[in-house]
């Protein structure tokens, strides 16, 4: 089939009648603007592949632009390691740490510019971060929308009295709209569901689609072996709905992949969706057709829980329906992110006490808690606001403890079926910036502090916390990368052995090599019984016993035998 005609077949599910012929009309044209451009191709996801997760400024260095720190931090310390890095937005924006984007194809000049960006896509594939639910409200776009301009007259959603948008689900407890004024001084009411200056686009109008389109494809351009969709779910509206998920958004992620899968071959489209599971996994498609990897967001309440109650039993029963999706798609792994451990994700899976129980362990441990408005007008917990180290740390814990949980979380992130993804403060033992808090009043901010590159080269030789967490999860990612059995289409089965200890087996997807990990969630001495084969770890052979210690870990190979 060709190219315009599966467009045709994504467009028709979107629009109708003089929108649909005006859609089919505009995507005609983008297509042939493009028909004589160039597009990287890139290799697979596999074992090897790791990403970072990081803002352009995240590493800061006296007469260099933020990026080129950014690289050379990553050549001197996580060449070896990870495969991928993901920016956070990189472009000019208002608030939000970069999510109020005024303009996305160009580099904010703060970090730097498009040449910094090549000379990074030189020794890491990257992923550029895609916001397109919502903009600045001092955007190039949204000024065109009140200046009534030509083709801008529908690019925002104003409020109108026959929406009904009591059932709208929302992460935050401002209002939905927010007053501006046009050029001739009317004010009008528009749509914002995370703040005042994150207008949200309207992808009812087909001249938005075509202008979003157009900079994904920009994206893949450039080089972008992945763009993550922030916020995807909530990008169209309809009255009476949640405004979430709504087959729309899922046909236009579909209608993405379809372009990416015949311009840029290996660009992959990660969706970025903090709800409950089911919801979660529905942006897969069929496996084939929609998003190729999902942010597997349960998982960090889970690791978070099971290390805090010294207890498995919920993460086990999860992770027991985690399955292989298919050969084109898998799971986007983490634990820690540039925004807060999200909870909604957990509903179903945790009871309400023991989400209770983190939400009061985390303020404990200096942390904070964000909520969400819910459609009757109350409010609960949405996300919890902590560096993952400091957040597993339980009452009275030395700092050596606090090392070998960490190392012992990311052990069951690397371990799992997907890719796995780690935050520049998780893998550098970053603990809360509670200065970049207080001096902000942004919960997010505990874990995003700016690290000086020489300052932080100097800690990773003399201060312990840092130098073990960051040599541990290396160490980790270094041995995951040698062995097919963690690539992420290899089977996975969780298996049953106490509640203190979280068990996986991966087998390779050619059979030949079956690999078992355990990981001690508890602070005492743990023994699994008739076990044989060679510990990828310690290096040690072991023969019917395997002693795990507190917070230990194994990846044993079963086909290797002493």
């Amino acid at each position: 089939m060709l190219l315009t005609e599966k467009i045709y077949c994504h467009l028709e599910k979107i629009y109708s009648g003089e929108k649909l012929e005006q859609a089919v009309k505009g995507f005609k044209d983008l297509l042939k603007s493009y028909q004589n451009h160039t597009f990287k191709k890139h290799e697979p996801f596999s074992e090897k592949t790791v990403y970072l997760i990081t803002y352009g400024d995240g590493f800061l260095e006296n007469r260099k632009s933020p990026l080129q720190t950014l690289k050379e931090v990553a050549d001197k310390t996580l060449k070896e390691s990870f495969t991928d890095i993901h920016l956070l937005p990189m472009f000019p924006y208002t608030s939000d740490d970069g999510f109020s984007v005024t303009d996305y194809l160009s580099v904010n000049p703060d970090l730097g510019n498009w040449e910094d960006i090549n000379s990074l896509a030189q020794g890491y594939r990257l992923m550029f971060d895609f916001v397109a639910n919502h903009m600045s409200k001092e955007s190039i776009w949204f000024n065109k929308f009140l200046n009534e301009e030509e083709g801008y007259q529908e690019a925002f959603i104003r409020q109108s009295p026959d929406f009904d948008s009591k059932n709208v689900i929302r992460p935050r407890v401002s209002p939905l709209f927010h007053e501006f004024n046009n050029k001739a001084g009317e004010s009008l009411m528009v749509w914002t569901t995370f703040s005042e200056d994150q207008v949200d686009t309207n992808l009812k109008d087909p001249e938005m689609l075509l202008r979003l389109t157009d900079v994904l494809l920009q994206y893949a351009l450039k080089g972008a072996s992945s763009i993550r969709l922030d916020a995807i779910g909530f990008m169209w509206k309809e009255s009476g709905t949640g405004c979430m998920h709504l087959p729309q958004v899922h046909e236009i992620i579909k209608l993405w992949h379809t372009l990416l899968e015949e311009l840029a071959p290996g660009t992959r489209l990660i969706t970025e969706t903090n709800v409950p599971h089911k919801d979660n996994i529905s942006y897969f498609g069929n496996g084939s057709d929609e998003a190729h990897m999902v942010y597997q967001f349960p998982l960090p309440p889970l690791v978070l829980h099971a290390f805090s109650k010294q207890n498995g039993r919920f993460l086990t029963k999860w992770a027991s329906g985690i399955t292989p999706v298919s050969k084109d798609a898998t799971y986007f792994n983490f634990l820690a992110s540039h925004d807060g451990i999200g909870m909604r994700p957990v509903e179903g899976i945790l009871a309400a006490e023991d989400m209770e129980y983190l939400a009061k362990k985390v303020l404990d441990n200096g942390g904070r808690i964000s909520f969400k408005e819910n459609p009757d007008g109350s409010r609960s917990v949405y996300e919890l606001n902590i560096n993952y180290s400091d957040a597993l740390r339980n009452d009275g814990e030395s700092d050596e403890t606090a090392i070998k949980k960490m190392i012992a979380a990311h052990h069951i992130l690397l371990s799992f079926i997907g890719v796995p993804a780690i935050y520049y403060h998780s893998v550098f033992g970053s603990r809360n910036d509670l200065k970049g808090f207080m001096d902000s009043g942004i919960n997010r901010r505990i874990n995003r502090e700016k690290l000086e590159k020489e300052k932080l080269f100097k800690e990773l030789k003399e201060d312990d916390y840092r130098r073990k967490i960051y040599s541990g999860i290396t160490g980790l990612i270094k041995i995951r990368r040698q062995h097919l059995a963690f690539h992420p289409a290899a089977a996975q089965t969780v298996l049953t052995i106490s509640d203190q200890i979280f068990a996986l087996k991966r087998v390779s997807c050619d059979k030949k090599e079956e690999i078992i990990s355990f990981t001690n969630l508890s602070g005492e001495v743990q023994i699994v019984e008739d076990i044989k084969g060679f510990d990828l770890i310690s290096g040690e052979n072991v023969d019917g016993r395997l002693t795990l210690m507190p917070y230990g870990v194994a990846w044993i190979d079963v086909n290797e035998r002493p």
